[in-house]
């Protein structure tokens, strides 16, 4: 969303960066609109899926504090109507345990603040979701939210985050407008959350080279996926895998476009990049082995095919998007990806709790 504001265009029309649903439509056409869009592709119909003999663990559901709510130029249907008792509603229908709560993509405006009032907008945030934890006892987790542009507002955040809230991980951006995640500005940061050994959550967005580049098709189709690949690379190429050894990295959407390119940057980059070895000692491969994916809106059977080429499927989490795609839609989509009874039951359940080993209790 940041690329919106960065070009001019208001966050309200900003694409949701990962419901394949501009907001410039859920505006234009209401509530009605966008659960139409948001019902899927003629044939796809959302039917109850049987719950796996493990409770479900969505490592990918988004809260919205009231602050975030009223915030002017951000509302949208879904974004208005959300609490968290609607986030328990869809839970309990659909037998999942625990939802680790978590931002979507922030608009640069909120990074645009007076230093003090950015910082207490950001506590506020990980109040609110650290209440929701406290009001319903083993129903949900937090990845706190950072602002990243605040570097010294963001190491207290993490102090914060961890040692008072126990939060579960940290939930970042993709990129924030110009920077991407191995920039030499956010290597304070990264090296306190390697320090403490933290769990990594990335939420892709629009990169802000290319907001509405192709304005017959909207920007979360394509755009968000790839931006997920441009954080990878940022991290791979700066060195900053080598040096952060110890994070725990978890990719939104099935790593983006990433599954499918690893060939292609693989090869390309050994031949291009005169001190690889150097950056990436073990190679390409071997350090995506090393991520973590979640299947929202990526559980499909293509999808899934490239990701499980790649990496084993005890390194792939659930994940639903939600209030943007139902967990219906997600547990349908993962049932027809052609995969194993012992992959679903360990992507829906057991994979979380290896990653965030509090679920284990």
């Amino acid at each position: 969303m940041t690329a919106f504001l960065a070009r001019g265009v208001s966050a309200g029309e900003a694409a949701c960066s990962c419901c394949g649903v501009s907001r410039r439509g859920l505006l234009l056409g209401g509530a009605a609109a966008a659960g139409a869009a948001l019902a899927g592709p003629a044939g796809f119909a959302q039917t109850p899926a049987p719950p796996s003999p493990s409770s479900r663990i969505d490592t990918h559901h988004h809260f919205y504090p009231p602050a975030v709510q009223a915030f002017p130029g951000v509302a949208s249907p879904l974004i208005a109507a959300w609490s968290p008792a609607k986030s328990l509603e869809e839970m309990d229908k659909n037998g999942v345990k625990t939802s680790i709560l978590s931002m979507a993509s922030a608009p640069l405006a909120w990074f645009q603040m007076e230093t003090q009032e950015s910082r207490k907008f950001v506590r506020g945030i990980n109040d609110f979701g650290a209440k929701m934890i406290a009001d319903k006892p083993g129903r949900f987790g937090l990845f706190a939210f950072l602002s990243m542009v605040d570097v010294e507002g963001s190491l207290k955040e993490i102090e914060y985050a961890f040692d008072t809230l126990k939060a579960d991980g940290v939930g970042l951006s993709t990129s924030y407008v110009d920077k991407y995640p191995g920039d030499e500005k956010f290597a304070p940061v990264f090296a306190e959350l390697n320090r403490r050994k933290a769990t990594v959550y990335f939420h892709p967005t629009t990169a802000a080279c290319c907001a509405g580049y192709v304005p017959q098709a909207g920007d979360s189709w394509a755009e968000v996926p790839h931006d997920t690949t441009r954080a990878i690379l940022s991290l791979m190429f700066t060195g900053s895998l080598l040096k952060y050894r110890d994070i725990k990295f978890l990719w939104s959407h099935g790593g983006g476009t990433v599954p499918m390119l690893a060939g292609r940057i693989d090869w390309l980059s050994n031949l291009q990049v005169r001190n690889r070895k150097d950056l990436l000692p073990d190679g390409i491969e071997a350090e995506l082995k090393r991520f973590w994916y979640d299947t929202a809106n990526a559980g499909y059977a293509s999808s899934m095919a490239a990701l499980l080429k790649l990496v084993p499927s005890s390194q792939i989490v659930f994940g639903t998007d939600y209030p943007y795609i139902t967990t219906e839609w997600n547990m349908k989509a993962l049932r027809g990806a052609g995969i194993t009874d012992e992959m679903i039951r360990g992507i829906e359940s057991e994979n979380a709790k290896t990653l965030i080993p509090r679920l284990k209790a």
